[in-house]
């Protein structure tokens, strides 16, 4: 049992079985022993590969669709560019790069990485060491100046911790981890939530992300405020269900959520109903879900790859067709360009939004 387990242990021995959405905070934010606060989790050499990580191309065109946004948002000043769990800082490099194309939006803006883990924030200091545009890293988003904001999410609502409900003879009743002979184990709370109703099968489980709908709740009311739009990339579904979607992944592989504890990723998949719901209740407007295939193919991806694969190499261009394939494709439920989904948040009038034209659902 490592240091972070014993951890856990004890604060269930002093203080009752813990609810999950707790437990996974401590696993990934932990100060000193949390998964996000002591590695470098993406990559081949880490536990996960991330978009940004298969191919400079979809950074360019998140960058090139924020400017998009932001013109059809009525060019607000004075510009913002956020990007929340900005990973190494892959995105928002290439993002910048491709960004020098629209001067109108380049030149003006000032980019804030919103970023927790001390490790992360040097790896993405090292790879915007460069940039020509100002950088601001700040722990929350309490200090983000009170401006128009294009807010970037790539990989970051599935992070965030959850809530599980199973329904008992006795009604809903939370799920908890708990520890007894020397290891962890979920158990259902004694008492049942009130104002939980919904009919469903005894041991049914209902999955609840208020962390995640609380942020989204947030950036909608930032940009209800001050304009400007949101992009939020992740996995997940597109309406709510029964289900719990928890999961560890290390090496690439996936494992026990309570085994190791801070040295596996935990996540869960987005219910991208309830961000929409939230986003909603602010007064914005949702656009999407779409898939994240469906998405790159309107903003132009197999453009770039055609006019990046004129000037590569012969394996530079198999590398290019491969990550394009990744990206994209969306023949199997897994695939990413059917798993992952893409939404956005601007304000009632904004129309057209890139990406997002014809607003099919998922």
């Amino acid at each position: 049992m490592n240091l972070l387990a014993e951890e856990i242990a004890s604060i269930i021995s002093h203080e009752g079985p813990i609810s999950i959405e707790r437990y996974m905070s401590i696993c990934l934010s932990h100060p000193t022993m949390g998964y996000y606060m002591t590695r470098d989790p993406f990559g081949a050499s880490g536990d996960f590969v991330t978009s940004p990580e298969i191919s400079q191309m979809f950074g360019e065109l998140v960058g090139l669709w924020g400017a998009e946004a932001w013109t059809l948002a009525g060019s607000p000043q004075p510009p913002l560019l956020v990007e929340l769990g900005p990973g190494r800082g892959q995105l928002m490099a290439d993002a910048l790069r491709a960004l020098r194309v629209a001067p109108h939006f380049h030149s003006a803006l000032e980019v804030f990485m919103i970023e927790t883990s001390p490790k992360l924030v040097a790896a993405q200091q090292a790879k915007l060491s460069g940039s020509e545009r100002p950088i601001t890293w700040l722990e929350t988003l309490d200090a983000l100046p009170h401006a128009p904001a294009i807010f970037v999410a790539n990989e970051l609502f599935d992070a965030l911790p959850v809530r599980h409900y199973v329904r008992t003879d006795r009604g809903w009743c939370e799920r908890q981890v708990g520890f007894a002979n020397g290891r962890f184990f979920f158990g259902a709370a004694p008492d049942p939530e009130p104002y939980l109703q919904a009919d469903a099968p005894t041991g049914a489980i209902v999955e609840v992300a208020a962390e995640s709908q609380r942020l989204m709740t947030r950036l909608s009311a930032h940009i209800m405020k001050y304009g400007g739009a949101l992009l939020a990339i992740d996995y997940g579904h597109t309406q709510t269900q029964l289900g719990e979607t928890l999961q560890a992944m290390k090496n690439h592989a996936f494992v026990d959520p309570l085994e190791s504890p801070g040295e596996a990723d935990l996540t869960a998949h987005v219910d991208f109903a309830a961000l929409g719901r939230a986003a909603r209740s602010t007064g914005a407007r949702v656009h999407g879900p779409v898939t994240q295939g469906a998405f790159l193919e309107r903003i132009g991806i197999e453009r770039r790859a055609e006019a990046l694969m004129k000037k590569a190499t012969v394996p530079q261009q198999v590398e290019i067709r491969s990550s394009l394939i990744r990206l994209t494709s969306q023949e199997r439920p897994t695939d990413m360009g059917r798993l992952f989904k893409a939404i956005a948040v601007t304000r009632p009038a904004v129309e057209g939004l890139p990406g997002f034209l014809e607003d099919i659902q998922a």
